[in-house]
């Protein structure tokens, strides 16, 4: 039986960079060492170890032995520092709890974090910038054609011709359709038929060929793909997913079977630490600052109207599960069924004092709570009362795909005007807009401008009643 398999290029290297990583760990506590107390301590080879074990398993979590060769040296620097982080209060933890830790300076000890978590990111920098250079000098390149000139194949030489760090001279395009099919204009000139760019490979003037058709022309595939069989190049298949309008799609290995999905969230790995890192840090030091706003408010709102300071209402959190949102009451009614009515101007169910802490979003602080639960996030899409979610679901496109992240306190959506009563369809699609737009886009840069921005203006709005 012939075994196939896909295979992911840089494998190779994965060893080499453990090893690169564990001479750094090692250096680094020596080095530590050395500079305060003047020689090495002992039992350094436990301590090296135990942390090497521990970032070792933290790393393998966040992908980082995976290619950066087209990714930002941002996304791999924190890909690094997380693990070490993690495997550095671990480190702590395992002397607290064994009661070892005196016999560690702890000079030493902050010296070879810092000066650990510094060398693991220089090496990665010096190695990324040397490969660089070699590549825009021509060294460890390969000479590429692209078949097929469809909006994917486009934006794929466009990748090229701005990321020369890749090693890939793109030569150019190799087209069998007429001129008057061809989508727009081409990055890269056009060198013939596709016949042409197979006498090119078999000449050995191309070693990269990457396939950009459409996923319905599976036969015209085929054949180019028996064609290049009898070359020296590597071809690749493009295939057409953006056809999908995919949202943080990515490579699964079942087995042996790869699989893509099509519609996945943003934080998984090194990424979903760092949003529920930023979640607690944030919620923790927000509620200090608030609490003497949240006393004022619960006074407030037990003095104007008579029932709970707390209001609990069943929302649909992540991956569609409920989940109770907490705020502070501002009707006189507590709907929470099948049937639940959006506030609107003039409301007569919402209290004097309940139209103030609205208008003003303080009748949301309690969800802080829920951030450091674990049902809510800082910043995500805003969470939307259960008989809301089944009435917009059935006619706004892609509607619960903002669940495949954690609700949120602020959100794009809300910065950007849509936030508060939403009594046409069109506001409510413009909000799911920007709801994707940052699940799609999403960074911790974007959610830090997203709090800055709610700072300044995502509190007080005249739609929210």
């Amino acid at each position: 039986m012939n075994n196939r398999k896909i295979r992911t290029h840089g494998a190779e290297f994965a060893i080499l960079y453990r090893l690169c990583d564990l001479t750094v760990i090692g250096f680094s506590l020596a080095a530590a060492s050395y500079l305060h107390l003047g020689n090495v301590i002992h039992n350094w080879l436990l301590i090296v170890t135990l942390i090497s074990v521990c970032y070792l398993l933290f790393a393998e979590s966040a992908h980082l032995y995976r290619s950066w060769r087209v990714s930002n040296f941002q996304g791999q620097m924190m890909a690094t520092l997380l693990p070490w982080f993690g495997a550095c209060a671990l480190l702590v933890a395992f002397f607290f709890f064994s009661k070892t830790g005196e016999e560690f300076s702890r000079i030493v000890m902050f010296l070879w974090f810092v000066i650990g978590g510094s060398g693991l990111i220089l090496w990665r920098y010096v190695a990324r910038s040397g490969l660089s250079k070699l590549r825009n000098y021509g060294f460890n390149t390969r000479r590429a054609a692209i078949i097929g000139t469809t909006a994917n194949g486009i934006e794929l030489a466009k990748e090229f011709k701005r990321n020369h760090a890749l090693g890939i001279e793109l030569q150019g395009f190799y087209e069998d359709r007429c001129a008057d099919r061809i989508e727009g204009g081409l990055p890269s000139p056009m060198l013939g038929k596709v016949k042409d760019a197979l006498e090119q490979a078999k000449q050995g003037n191309l070693q990269h060929v990457y396939i950009a058709m459409p996923m319905h022309a599976k036969d015209r595939i085929a054949r180019y793909l028996n064609q290049f069989a009898d070359t020296t190049a590597t071809t690749y298949l493009v295939p057409d997913f953006f056809t999908y309008n995919l949202l943080h799609s990515r490579w699964q290995t079942i087995g042996h079977v790869h699989t893509l999905s099509v519609y996945d969230t943003p934080f998984s790995g090194v990424s979903a630490w760092a949003k529920r890192l930023e979640d607690i840090v944030l919620s923790v030091l927000i509620l200090i600052l608030i609490s003497p706003a949240m006393v004022g408010v619960a006074l407030g709102v037990k003095l104007s109207s008579p029932g709970p300071i707390i209001f609990k209402q069943y929302r649909y959190g992540l991956d569609g599960r409920k989940i109770e949102v907490w705020k502070f009451r501002s009707m006189s009614v507590m709907d929470n069924g099948d049937d639940v009515k959006q506030a609107t101007k003039n409301d007569p169910r919402v209290t004097s004092f309940g139209a103030f802490i609205r208008r003003t979003s303080l009748d949301e602080l309690p969800q802080f709570f829920n951030v450091l639960q674990g049902s809510m996030s800082i910043v995500g899409p805003r969470p939307h009362a259960v008989a809301h979610n089944e009435q917009y679901r059935a006619i706004v496109d892609r509607y619960m795909l903002r669940h495949k992240v954690k609700p949120g306190i602020t959100g794009w959506a809300q910065i950007n005007g849509y936030r508060g009563e939403t009594d046409t369809l069109d506001k409510m699609e413009k909000r799911i807009q920007f709801d994707l737009e940052y699940i799609q886009n999403w960074s911790l840069w974007m959610d830090i401008k997203i709090v800055f921005a709610t700072v300044f203006k995502g509190f007080v709005s005249k739609a929210a009643y």
